[in-house]
């Protein structure tokens, strides 16, 4: 079986399934560090990365922009001193898809590299 962080992001359409909260409980033991949210209604995931100063934090950011440019997936990144919130989840669909939980290991792969 394929890890997480290595699964292809697929095109996800409006009309595309979110995850159910069985596969909610499935994927988030891949990703333990993250955290269901739900803002406006919408569920998604966040994460909150520690750096020693800013700009370890710049370049985690420029890291993980890079990764969702590469997947066509973008997250909400909120960058300050010593500490980036990363923030993932499926606008078209408002609410979850398995790209979110894909990138969310990337992003964790990212952060240990």
């Amino acid at each position: 079986m394929t890890a997480l962080h290595e699964e292809k992001c697929e095109a996800c359409r409006a009309d595309a399934p979110k995850v159910s909260e069985a596969e909610l409980r499935e994927l988030i033991r891949d990703i333990p560090d993250w955290t269901p949210i739900t803002r406006d209604g919408i569920l998604m995931l966040q994460r909150e990365f520690k750096f020693r100063n800013f700009r370890a934090a710049q370049a985690f950011t420029n890291r993980v922009a890079d990764a969702a440019e590469d997947s066509g997936h973008h997250p909400e990144i909120l960058l300050e001193w010593g500490k980036v919130t990363v923030t993932w989840w499926s606008h078209k669909i408002r609410g979850l898809h398995r790209n979110d939980f894909v990138m969310a290991a990337r992003t964790d792969q990212l952060a240990a590299d």
